[in-house]
């Protein structure tokens, strides 16, 4: 690590007067309390929210241990809210911020912006609300959202919360596979989606995907029977009761959409809003209730319902966005995040809601129509708190410091980092270009699993380290074990794991208990295991350093090996797959595929190009891979199965050892493994040696 990399930075005086958490020293007094005293210390912020009845049990009830019976976590079981009501109407009615902007939405095009008032965002939520219980949907009923970056996505899901149904978000860069698949697990009752819209110069036809989803829905067996449709792009000059400026400039329309029609089971969102009541009574919902299900990929290839509830979301999502991003009533706040991620949910939608913030809501990508375009937004809004991915910030890297100085960006206070570990470089060109030095940088790691952050610098009282997430938040018990289950201490490398649970953690996977104990619990009883491997320095920082199980981080997204591999065994071509790591200059890591044919095909360019199609289309373009390689055979382990995930990333395991042996392995473009036999660095992408032989060990240990 070069000498930069290695400084500590301290916060900045002209910092300290007015944050939240001033000093080192005050971060450790209250962290002690809140993982010494949980009941204490969220019990006082949890009277900073509304509560229809105080909790009737303990406050905190949970085991983590599999080996003395079920898996459970209960915060304030018995306490009545409405998450919606509180970060809303409590802003409205207690905090007089109904006039405050919640929303400046920014489209695709430059000078294609709305903004909503928390009065005016209440009316449309309350609207949307009554729609839904027109068309049936009542508590604990499932709603799929699949749409673009624009306000009504928000408005659906506070609409959703409001009447105690679950929402579960589908990320809009899916495939119909992907929502299909969703759809069908949740057991959804109702779709709520979009005409179209643009990201950069291409159009997603947004709809006609949603309308594949649902045949093949049909197809399965689960048809669904009612679909609302957003008219985004061809949306003229509706008047909506309530609308709070005037609609997009008709640079959006595009007369050439064919928008696909489903009679009695399409409607437009316009018209049954048209009709609807602004005012709408909220379902009050126990504090353990469910809030929401959001899927993300599991190890297995089917991808796993995060179920997340209401009472400790919200405290959860509310109190970290406050102290991590140090939240101040005149701040202006930007997550480029996607809403179809956690990122979205937490800390764009809840977080930001929770605290009577105004959030900037983007729906283009940063480099349309210019690569200057994050930072014209910036200069635009007077951005103050600043978060996004590491991959957005080493894309833009490549184009150099001009497009980012030509830009003011002097509102600018704190910059955040999600989504991945960022490395120390893109860390340092951030700090340095993006924030001239003035701006703390946080960190943050966490997980869909989470809820929240749980790894994270604090602006006023945290010294940083470049790539270091740092510290734990409040209420958050980390621990590095070992293979064996012992937790170790001082300066140590193994397994993250989290021995005690803290508000936001997800409760259970949807339907599926015995997964959830199994995925989190089973491999160290008594703690909850992230899959991430952590380093901790000697001076107690910590140091993200991947995953250690089948899944991949593909720009701050996982994907799991098992379901690309099984996208590429879908093609008749194909009779094997293997799918492993590759570092990428942007996206931290990429797809690099291996695959095996079937007697009669030939590995070509064209069949190349047809296998990143029949993973694109199957998942969707973040699952695209990178590199597709002809194999004419995998590596196995002893009970025939391939040993593909038995792979390093940057120096560090991807999972634990296998009993493996083959001749004639494979030579992949990846570290090599602790058994340094198992694989070596060789060709270009599309071309493969056979001349290399070897035995492997009769154990490949760890």
């Amino acid at each position: 690590m070069g000498q930069e990399q290695a400084r500590t930075y301290p916060p900045r005086p002209e910092w300290l007067p007015a944050a939240h958490v001033p000093s080192l020293s005050q971060y450790e007094r209250l962290y002690q309390r809140s993982v010494e005293d949980p009941h204490a210390f969220w019990g006082d912020i949890a009277k900073q929210f509304y509560w229809k009845t105080p909790h009737t049990g303990p406050f905190l009830n949970y085991n983590f241990d599999v080996t003395k019976g079920k898996v459970f976590i209960e915060w304030m079981k018995g306490a009545t809210t409405n998450i919606c009501y509180n970060v809303l109407d409590r802003n409205i009615n207690e905090k007089k911020l109904g006039d405050k902007i919640a929303f400046y939405w920014e489209g695709n095009e430059p000078g294609d912006s709305m903004k909503i008032t928390y009065s005016e965002l209440l009316h449309k939520v309350c609207q949307f609300a009554n729609v839904l219980r027109s068309q049936g949907v009542k508590k604990e009923d499932r709603v799929s959202i699949y749409m673009p970056m624009i306000l009504e996505l928000v408005v659906a899901m506070l609409a959703c919360a409001r009447i105690g149904a679950l929402h579960t978000v589908v990320f809009a860069g899916f495939s119909a596979d992907s929502l299909c698949e969703r759809i069908i697990d949740g057991g959804c009752c109702l779709l709520i989606t979009a005409d179209a819209f643009y990201r950069g110069d291409k159009l997603i036809s947004l709809k006609q995907i949603a309308d594949e989803a649902l045949q093949k829905c049909k197809d399965k067996g689960c048809p669904l029977k009612k679909c609302i449709v957003v008219k985004h792009l061809g949306r003229e000059e509706i008047a909506v009761a309530g609308t709070c400026s005037k609609s997009p400039p008709l640079k959006r329309v595009c007369q050439d959409v064919q928008i696909p029609w489903t009679p009695g089971r399409d409607m437009w969102w316009h018209e049954l809003m048209s009709g609807a009541s602004t005012d709408c009574e909220p379902e009050w919902c126990d504090s353990e209730d469910k809030l929401f299900i959001l899927y993300t990929s599991g190890s297995t290839g089917k991808p796993k319902g995060v179920l997340h509830t209401v009472g400790g979301y919200m405290l959860y999502a509310a109190t970290s966005f406050k102290y991590v991003f140090d939240y101040q009533p005149e701040d202006v706040y930007w997550c480029t995040a996607d809403i179809g991620w956690i990122t979205g949910h937490s800390y764009i939608t809840y977080g930001p809601l929770a605290n009577g913030a105004t959030s900037v809501i983007f729906e283009g990508v940063p480099t349309y129509p210019d690569v200057g375009r994050m930072w014209s937004i910036v200069d635009k809004y007077k951005v103050t708190k600043f978060y996004t991915a590491p991959t957005a910030i080493r894309l833009l890297m490549k184009y150099g410091e001009e497009p980012v100085r030509k830009h003011s960006r002097k509102s600018l206070k704190v910059l955040g980092s999600v989504g991945e570990p960022i490395n120390p470089e893109a860390w340092l060109w951030y700090y340095r270009v993006v924030g001239e030095e003035r701006c703390p940088i946080v960190d943050t790691f966490w997980q869909t699993e989470t809820g929240g952050h749980m790894l994270t610098p604090l602006p006023g009282a945290t010294p940083l380290k470049p790539g270091s997430a740092t510290f734990p938040f409040f209420g958050v018990v980390p621990a590095i074990l070992n293979e064996s289950g012992e937790e170790l201490e001082g300066e140590a490398e193994g397994y993250l794991v989290f021995k005690q649970p803290w508000p936001g953690i997800m409760r259970t996977l949807y339907g599926n208990h015995s997964h959830f104990e199994a995925t989190y619990f089973k491999k160290f009883p008594g703690y909850y295991v992230t899959g991430d491997g952590c380093r901790r320095d000697r001076d107690g920082y910590y140091w993200i350093t991947g995953r250690m199980d089948d899944m991949l981080n593909i720009s701050g997204h996982l994907l799991s090996t098992s379901e690309v591999e099984s996208a590429l065994l879908e093609h008749p071509a194909v009779s094997e797959s293997a799918v492993v790591s590759h570092p990428h200059s942007l996206k931290g890591e990429c797809l690099y595929c291996f695959v095996t044919l079937r007697v009669g095909y030939e590995f070509t360019k064209s069949l190349e190009d047809e296998l990143k199609k029949q993973v694109r289309d199957k998942i969707g373009p973040i699952a695209t891979p990178d590199y597709i390689q002809y194999a004419p055979g995998l590596p196995k382990t002893r009970s025939g199965r391939e040993a593909s995930p038995q792979v390093l990333v940057q120096g560090h395991p991807k999972s634990g050892g296998s009993n493996l042996r083959a001749k004639s392995v494979l030579q992949v473009c990846t570290l090599p493994t602790r058994a340094e036999e198992m694989l070596t660095l060789l060709p270009s992408p599309g071309c493969y040696r056979q001349d290399y032989q070897t035995d492997l060990k009769e154990d490949c240990q760890e």
